[in-house]
């Protein structure tokens, strides 16, 4: 489903030249669950980043069912973006003035969907992820475990093909981050979306179907 070819991403700080991803080749599957591991500094967000098309590449190509987006303006860029992924950060991301039920539906309101199929669909989300009970809480009355399903809900509502998840547990404690855990793995198998995790714990890329390194801005060997 999506192929990385000779990957490349530069970035310009105070006039020298930053060369953060070199020559990255990579084919991910549909409905493959990826855990991207490295140290800080490798190249592993930027690469997430570029994955979800919130920044683009210097050189290469990466194609999503052969398809190059990012050879689309920015307008259509940001619809496939909306309809074709969804985003978990490590702090969440919500927005504080909202409510729970709210967050969830902010992706499918920006994509035109009426109020009322928006709110059916998040609470319904929001009930996979136990949080039926919490739907008029806001992010600062939840604790940070429910944050981050609500956030997981969020990035489920548009039913997109590939979820992108950059270190969803590293902010959580070790039975709260389990919890994080099974939702996506479930999801990815339940649904068959593609799964693509950034992160430092071991214990979670060993649950996935698949792995790689970064070291360098290079895949790991």
């Amino acid at each position: 489903m999506i192929k990385i070819s000779d990957l490349h991403k530069t970035f310009i700080k105070d006039g020298n030249k930053i060369r953060v991803l070199k020559g990255l080749n990579l084919d991910i599957p549909r409905g493959e669950s990826l855990a991207i591991l490295g140290a800080s500094g490798a190249g592993k967000s930027t690469l997430l980043h570029i994955l979800g098309t919130l920044d683009h590449p210097t050189s290469g190509d990466i194609t999503f069912g052969g398809v190059n987006v990012f050879a689309w303006n920015e307008e259509k860029i940001s619809a496939f973006r909306n309809q074709k992924i969804g985003f978990v950060f490590q702090f969440h991301n919500l927005l504080p003035e909202f409510s729970s039920l709210e967050n969830v539906m902010m992706p499918a309101l920006i994509n035109g969907i009426s109020v009322k199929e928006a709110e059916k669909r998040a609470a319904s989300l929001l009930e996979e992820m136990d949080l039926a009970d919490r739907g008029t809480h806001k992010p600062g009355e939840l604790s940070g475990g429910e944050q981050q399903r609500v956030a997981v809900a969020r990035a489920l509502i548009m039913n997109p093909d590939i979820i992108l998840a950059d270190e969803p547990t590293g902010n959580l404690d070790t039975e709260t981050g389990k919890k994080v855990e099974d939702i996506l793995i479930s999801m990815n198998k339940m649904r068959q979306i593609t799964l693509i995790v950034v992160t430092h714990n071991k214990a979670l890329a060993e649950r996935l179907s698949g792995s790689i390194g970064l070291k360098d801005g290079q895949i790991e060997e």
